[in-house]
């Protein structure tokens, strides 16, 4: 796919992985959709774009009406979504018997459901065209159980069966669907999810590094679909263990 002149919406985009997905989207020449659940921030982040082919819609992922939002307000602004990446993700990092009841349902509720309403939404805007990629951004959390990663571990072993689930349904809509796992990533994502504990970011990824991959998979040739890609930091070892 040639990125430039097409659409995109990312998710989580006020900062992060996100933000750095569409800066280089909109480098690239294609038309941004931020989405973020902080509507001050998601639309300052699209302001540093520029008003041209950036568009902020704020919204709630875990929300079907809000995703829906999203979907039109991309479509009445810009036309359907060529590339739709569900990059908006949050973890919570302690013992299993001291979650509370709300941070399991939070963690389900952005990392697993608002995953399979993003995609559903993607799906619903490019199968009539007969084009699109969707990309999930997961995590390595999804190939092994990690202790005090459980209930993250659980949302993003579902993401990531969820995942390859749609791929075999996108594919008779010429839809490509494609599963990110990277490995830690140095952003301000770490700032609430462990309480006080030193963490090895200097062995971690760069947000840049993350967007560079999926760059390189959307810009494959349209025939190829890149199902799975594992992305972790040289020295990168999961800091719990």
């Amino acid at each position: 796919m040639t990125l430039s002149d097409t659409t995109c919406i990312v998710t989580g985009a006020a900062r992060g992985i996100g933000f750095s997905l569409a800066s280089a989207l909109h480098a690239a020449g294609a038309r941004v959709v931020l989405n973020d659940i902080d509507p001050d921030a998601v639309r300052e982040s699209a302001g540093r774009l520029g008003a041209d082919r950036a568009l902020a819609v704020p919204g709630d992922i875990t929300r079907a009406a809000d995703v829906a939002e999203l979907a039109r307000r991309t479509e009445s602004v810009f036309g359907p979504a060529d590339v739709w990446i569900n990059n908006a993700g949050l973890a919570r990092h302690r013992a299993i018997v001291d979650y509370t009841e709300a941070e399991i349902d939070l963690m389900l509720a952005v990392n697993l459901k608002g995953t399979i309403l993003g995609s559903q939404a993607a799906l619903r805007a490019m199968a009539p065209r007969r084009r699109g990629h969707i990309v999930n951004i997961i995590s390595t959390a999804s190939l092994r159980g990690v202790p005090t990663e459980t209930v993250y571990c659980a949302a993003k072993w579902g993401a990531r069966g969820f995942t390859q689930g749609l791929r075999e349904e996108a594919a008779p809509h010429n839809v490509r669907v494609t599963a990110l796992l990277p490995g830690g990533v140095d952003t301000g994502f770490w700032d609430e999810a462990v309480d006080g504990r030193p963490l090895p970011r200097e062995n971690w990824l760069r947000a840049d590094d993350v967007t560079s991959a999926v760059l390189a998979l959307l810009q494959l040739p349209d025939h190829i679909v890149p199902q799975e890609l594992v992305l972790r930091a040289m020295f990168d070892r999961d800091f719990s263990s």
